[in-house]
């Protein structure tokens, strides 16, 4: 045998191995960095994530046997402008057949039938109290709105004793606690006409716009 021929079959026996080392480590290199090796993991989705707008309505309902109810919502613009006018509840009571040291009482409910909690619950009169002819007999008085004296008492406290003069015109009166969704407030307006009231009080009338609302 040649001994020079010895060193290059061993030669060719190494290299093969030397290959397969390299592309061993190669691969292993490649899993290490792409990440495919097992760890730990830890992760949360949220899937419900929503949010929406509550509503505030108001009802005013009277009392008796065959309750009046008006709500907020019944307006022309519906919940879009929320302002409704309810003429078929006199908080004056409505009699007209008033005489000296007459007490009409009106009760009534205001009552959040809304979802959203009430930041604020008023009471705003309006500008003026009007005085009109009464039937075809009518006294020469001009101030029966200063003759009329109105009490108004909400969830059990006064929140205003005075005449309707005096009421109209005034600012707007903060009734507290305002009301939480689905609460209701009693409301007990008491009109009575003064006892010095002489005969040019008769056939008189008068009215005075009241405006109950809301704020969030």
């Amino acid at each position: 045998m040649n001994d020079s021929t010895m060193p290059a079959k061993k030669n060719r026996r190494i290299a093969p191995l030397a290959l397969i080392a390299a592309a061993a480590g190669a691969g292993l290199l490649s899993l290490t960095l792409t990440g495919t090796l097992s760890g730990f993991a830890a992760s949360i989705t949220n899937s419900a994530n929503t949010a929406g707008s509550g509503t505030l309505v108001m009802q005013e309902q009277s009392t008796g046997t065959t309750p009046v109810t008006c709500t907020s919502n019944s307006g022309a613009g519906g919940v879009g402008t929320n302002t409704a006018t309810c003429a078929t509840i006199n908080k004056f009571g409505g009699s007209t057949v008033l005489v000296p040291g007459n007490v009409v009482s009106t009760d009534i409910t205001i009552k959040n039938i809304g979802t959203a909690n009430a930041g604020t619950f008023t009471l705003t009169p309006g500008a003026a109290c009007a005085q009109s002819n009464n039937g075809a007999v009518n006294g020469t008085a001009t101030d029966l709105c200063a003759k009329l004296k109105v009490v108004i008492t909400a969830g059990g406290t006064s929140i205003f004793n005075g005449t309707a003069a005096t009421l109209a015109g005034a600012p707007a009166i903060s009734i507290t606690p305002a009301p939480a969704a689905g609460v209701s407030v009693p409301v007990t307006i008491k009109v009575t006409l003064d006892t010095t009231a002489d005969n040019t009080y008769q056939g008189l009338a008068a009215s005075l716009p009241l405006t109950w609302a809301f704020a969030s």
